[in-house]
């Protein structure tokens, strides 16, 4: 079996929830987690710490001290009952990197470190990627007073860790002299498997915009008002999705409305308030704001032609990050010298790489999922499909060490 396998099958036995798959940011099984993955990292030749975010680190240094550093990750926590490659094999991809360099006694003229982020699904404080977010110096006094379901803050969670949280300037990486990040990641979809591709190389990271909804109509007996004098709010719902479903289909992005809850929510009640949520992504932001100003434009006219009050409140925003062409080009040679077809793809997924293009550059890896299935215990990758993912990092490492020297001025 492939190492990168074994270990992720190996991190999925540590969990909060005895017969699920649970490791949430913080809790007692992340920091299990945290401390099996720095065990790795030193065997393969790591120095490792836990910064004060809870983020797990480790470094393969060069021979020079002033040389920029590269950094491979993506995260350790997880959703309740998840699957065993989400975040894990990226990092654990990092580790089996780092451990064939050591073993083939190749040396690189900068700085590798491996990261494993903390918090990137942002469900223990409604705030996520928080891992990330420190290091590239986005955090603030305010986060520290954010709180779980049970009350506890975040600041006082760290602290039980055995983390100081107030030492998160310490985290931040933003004013180090780094050469990127680059992240592999299951992909999350079907469009490798449906293709029969083990991997691909991510073109960009989509942006989204999230919204909350609300349509006001006017409640009324189900049946004593006739048709044609109602004010409807689920029935103008219905057709401001089909709308929304319409216009991403013709513009080429997504849109979903994931969440709708109607009002009063009974059998003989005319609906006459009704909210839901509206989730659209494009790794074009352009095209995104001028769709978006369209779904604006008709809902107004829909609810307007109905007699109803329509609101859009944004609670979520996030720009579209390309990945950087170099490391594009890095990754697709690699994977052509293995004879495989190069297949470029748009994550509609965020990641940590998000957070890290605003220091550095990035680059990504998708790697082959069955079933396109992912936050669930059913996701699988194959082992060949994970040696070959890390064997194009190996490939684009090299490719990468001769860029550098060349702009050193250095004969490789």
């Amino acid at each position: 079996m492939s190492r990168v396998i074994a270990r992720c099958e190996q991190l999925a036995t540590i969990t909060d929830s005895p017969g699920s798959i649970t490791r949430i940011y913080l809790s007692p099984a992340y920091m299990q987690g945290l401390a099996l993955v720095a065990e790795w990292m030193q065997q393969a030749g790591m120095t490792t710490w836990v910064d004060a975010a809870g983020n797990q680190w480790g470094r393969f240094a060069c021979a020079n001290p002033d040389a920029p550093t590269l950094i491979i990750g993506s995260h350790l926590d997880t959703v309740p009952n998840a699957g065993k490659f989400d975040g894990i094999l990226g990092v654990v991809t990092g580790i089996e990197v780092v451990e064939r360099l050591v073993q083939t006694g190749k040396t690189l003229p900068f700085h590798l470190e491996v990261v494993g982020f903390g918090d990137e699904e942002g469900l223990r404080f409604e705030a996520s990627m928080l891992g990330s977010r420190a290091a590239i110096g986005k955090w603030e006094d305010a986060l520290l007073e954010l709180t779980d379901a049970q009350g506890m803050t975040l600041e006082k969670a760290l602290l039980e860790c055995g983390l100081n949280p107030h030492d998160y300037p310490k985290a931040d990486r933003s004013k180090d002299n780094l050469l990127g990040f680059w992240e592999v990641h299951m992909e999350q979809g079907p469009v490798l498997e449906v293709e029969n591709l083990p991997v691909g190389v991510v073109s960009a990271i989509a942006g989204a915009r999230r919204f909350k909804v609300m349509v006001e109509g006017e409640f009324g007996h189900a049946g004593t008002v006739p048709m044609m004098l109602r004010q409807d709010a689920l029935a103008a719902t219905a057709e401001i999705i089909l709308m929304i479903e319409k216009n991403a289909q013709i513009h080429g992005l997504v849109a979903t409305v994931g969440h709708i809850k109607a009002y009063p929510n009974a059998v003989n009640v005319i609906p006459g308030m009704v909210e839901f949520t509206v989730d659209i992504r494009s790794d074009d932001d352009a095209l995104r704001e001028k769709v978006m100003n369209l779904m604006f434009h008709s809902s107004e006219a829909i609810s307007m032609q109905r007699g109803l009050d329509i609101y859009w409140k944004e609670y979520h925003w996030a720009p579209a990050r390309a990945c950087h062409v170099d490391f594009r080009q890095l990754f697709e040679q690699s994977i052509s010298e293995q004879k495989v077809h190069v297949k470029t793809l748009v994550s509609g997924a965020g990641h940590d790489a998000m957070n890290m293009a605003s220091i550095t550059d990035i680059g990504m890896i998708f790697v082959r999922c069955k079933g396109g299935i992912s936050h669930n215990p059913a996701e699988s990758v194959e082992p060949e499909d994970a040696d070959l993912a890390v064997e194009t990092v190996l490939l684009a490492l090299d490719k990468l060490a001769i860029c550098y020297l060349e702009k050193q001025g250095v004969t490789p």
